[in-house]
């Protein structure tokens, strides 16, 4: 037993007995008794006895660990000061406190040695604190603002929560997601909070973990394998620019995370039990067969630039967890254009990360990430490239985290891209060439016809040179990052007014074309044609060989009026209207067949790139391309807009496909493979309205010519069988 230190209590108010009566779990009365506890493991460590507190920070000399009764108490019930003899250990100040319940709160406060310009060691001992190892977080008195300041927190920062342990979850339990790989996978992009937040959604807790839970029946229905969630880390919603906050808006998306061990509060019916909550919806996706990756940002944080507030690193070891200048290390080094850059590829900061991510699959049951902005992870100390960054080597290397789908945005918002070249070889990447051309390809663009093929293939120019798969590919046409599905063909430019940055926010690049009219049209023939558009974008995504994701709302048609970065804005602009699934029903039963078309054709979802060849124990090639006659693809014609394929099936049981893509202003009478005891069935004719435009099998008609009809703008696919 551990002598007791209890001479380092102090107790700076009376008890706030209100408080701790409403408390989940009962307290003793403070003050608590303490001892000097453990250096490991970071963060909270609640057993029986009591609770261990242990915090990182290398050059500070004083430490203060202050515990309030609840998230709004106005002041702490105790105050332990750290002796620095007893509670701090190879950089790590840490105590434990006897008896104390779950549910307690608490923060810290740190002093040290401070020379910025020299160091870019910080240390501010009149603010608070939060831990960056906390489980379970309370932003309820939270003021961004004057965390900025230089005045003291007084009460005022971000709170942690003591939060009820969970077990970890066994690699073979029943709660484990079935699927663990990407081969066959439809990833579908959604956001928490909004995809409940509006009034139609008819559930219990809008914008909840709980929420989602009550939506899994549609998901199943839509047929996708996997959801994509937005940052459910905690965030700060109060990170925006003044023009924006002036208009009442906050950070919406969540890219913004302060506590990357928690479950974002504003998901929770109670904080104190985030973790409970978010394991909960976890546990039922996965009894829906569908699996959790999770978007995560560890390439920036809350805290910003200079001007930023103070809120952990920067108090604890910023020299350490940030990209600081060489020469001015007051001077925060930007690649993301979120003002910092974490400092990945530190040991301590890369030890951070990895422990983080392990702790999200083996106890709260994550099946896999998606890393925003992930070419920072390559940046060594100084902000340039290394050749063998050790992050992303330690994270697919991890015994846990290589079991599990590593998905990279790969590029940063300082020029470096790595799509085709991200480092370490498990990474799947967010193809943003597949995204560009197809864009391309479906509003007419013409002479694409070779990359076109090549992106349907799986990208093989890109990764299959040094032996990765198909299904390193993430192939997307829309995502949360701009255009929705329906805006990208009924905007040509961006219309970002309502964000309060005079439209000077997001890409101007986006590849799209309004259909003849910008926005909001009443026009049948207008109208009709953005449809058709948008069924080819989706059946060309659904045909693809690499792994589809899907934006939210897309197969509903849902839009954000040529909002292409709605970031901010928590409303009806982004929130999933579910009167859509009514209005729309016909785009939303047309992707949920387009999707199961894809996951019964194995020829579609193999996790090889086509050659060219027979596959073993067949006659026919595994693709066969094609242009306004059979065998001649128009490789080198700069104006050609028609790409034709035939795939051969993977087993006896496989019907072949054949597929038109049509993108001209004229229509095409397309030749049809000769097949031997079979013939064609026409699947889908995107030209075609509802139910025409797509066919279950047993409802398709044979082609009873050598030809098939193929309407201007327009993809057709005609299955073989007798």
């Amino acid at each position: 037993m551990q002598p007791q230190n209890k001479g380092s209590i102090q107790a700076e108010s009376n008890v706030d007995e209100t408080n701790l009566a409403s408390a989940t779990y009962h307290k003793t009365s403070p003050p608590f008794t303490i001892r000097p506890g453990s250096r490991f493991p970071s963060g909270v460590t609640v057993s029986a006895e009591g609770v261990n507190f242990c915090i990182f920070s290398r050059h500070a000399d004083r430490a203060e660990l202050l515990l309030y009764a609840a998230a709004d108490s106005p002041m702490p019930f105790q105050v332990i000061l750290l002796d620095p003899e007893h509670n701090h250990n190879f950089f790590f100040w840490h105590v434990f406190v006897e008896g104390l319940p779950v549910g307690t709160h608490y923060t810290w406060r740190m002093d040290g040695p401070s020379d910025t310009a020299a160091t870019g060691r910080r240390f501010y001992p009149g603010k608070e604190l939060i831990d960056p190892w906390a489980q379970a977080v309370s932003d309820t008195l939270w003021d961004r603002k004057r965390a900025c300041s230089e005045q003291d927190s007084d009460s005022k920062s971000l709170r942690a929560i003591v939060a009820e342990p969970l077990p970890r979850i066994s690699t073979d339990t029943t709660l484990r997601c079935k699927q663990t790989d990407l081969q066959g996978a439809v990833i579908y992009e959604l956001h928490v909070g909004g995809f409940t937040r509006h009034p139609s959604s008819g559930v219990a807790y809008p914008g909840t973990f709980a929420a989602l839970k009550e939506k899994i029946p549609y998901l199943q229905a839509l047929g996708v394998t996997h959801v994509e969630l937005l940052p459910v880390m905690a965030f700060d919603t109060q990170d925006i620019q003044p023009g924006v906050a002036a208009r009442g808006l906050h950070n919406y998306w969540g890219y913004s995370t302060h506590s990357f061990w928690a479950p974002h509060p504003g998901y929770c019916i109670d904080p104190v039990r985030a973790t409970r909550e978010f394991r909960d919806l976890v546990d039922a996706l996965h009894a829906a067969d569908i699996c959790v990756l999770l978007d995560v940002v560890f390439n920036h944080t809350a805290e910003g630039g200079e001007t930023g507030p103070v809120i952990h690193f920067r108090g604890l070891a910023n020299d350490i967890f940030y990209h600081l200048d060489a020469i001015d290390r007051r001077r925060y080094l930007d690649f993301t254009g979120c003002g910092n850059t974490v400092n990945c590829n530190h040991p301590m900061v890369t030890a951070f990360i990895v422990h983080c991510l392990e702790y999200w699959v083996e106890v709260l049951g994550v099946d896999g990430f998606r890393f925003d902005l992930a070419s920072v992870f390559v940046r060594g100390d100084n902000g340039l490239p290394l050749a063998n960054p050790p992050l992303p080597w330690a994270i697919e290397s991890s015994r846990i985290l290589s079991q599990v789908p590593l998905i990279a945005e790969a590029w940063d918002a300082a020029g470096l891209y790595h799509v085709g070249a991200f480092p370490g070889m498990a990474w799947s990447e967010w193809n943003g060439r597949y995204r560009d051309v197809m864009r391309r390809f479906v509003r007419g663009d013409p002479g694409l016809i070779g990359e076109m093929a090549t992106r349907i293939s799986g990208s093989a120019d890109l990764y299959a040179h040094d032996k990765r798969k198909p299904t390193n590919s993430i192939n997307f046409i829309t995502c949360h990052d701009g255009f929705t599905l329906y805006d990208l063909v009924s905007y040509n430019s961006k219309h970002n007014e309502a964000n309060g940055e005079d439209n000077r926010d997001g890409s101007n690049d986006n590849f799209s074309w309004n259909c003849g009219v910008e926005g909001e049209s009443d026009d049948p023939a207008v109208c009709k044609l953005r449809w058709q558009q948008a069924k080819n974008l989706l059946a060309i995504l659904m045909l693809s060989r690499g792994v589809p994701m899907l934006l939210a709302g897309d197969e509903v048609l849902h839009t954000q009026h040529g909002d292409n970065n709605a970031y901010c804005q928590d409303n009806e602009l982004n929130w999933f209207d579910w009167r859509l699934t009514e209005q729309n029903r016909d785009m939303l039963r047309y992707t949920r067949e387009l999707i199961a078309l894809r996951r019964r054709h194995p020829s579609l979802t193999s996790n090889r790139f086509f050659t060219g060849a027979p596959m073993p124990g067949r006659d026919c090639a595994d693709i066969t391309w094609h242009g306004v006659r059979l065998n001649e693809p128009l490789w080198y014609d700069p104006q050609a807009r028609i790409l034709a394929f035939t795939i051969d099936g993977q087993r006896k049981d496989e019907e072949d496909l054949h597929v038109v893509l049509n993108m001209s202003d004229q229509s095409l009478d397309a030749p049809l493979p000769p097949l031997r005891a079979r013939c064609w069935h026409l699947a889908i004719d995107t030209a075609q309205s509802s139910p025409a435009d797509i066919l279950v099998r047993e409802n398709q008609m044979p082609i009873t010519g050598e030809s098939c009809p193929v309407r201007p703008r327009s993809v057709v696919v005609l299955e073989a069988r007798t």
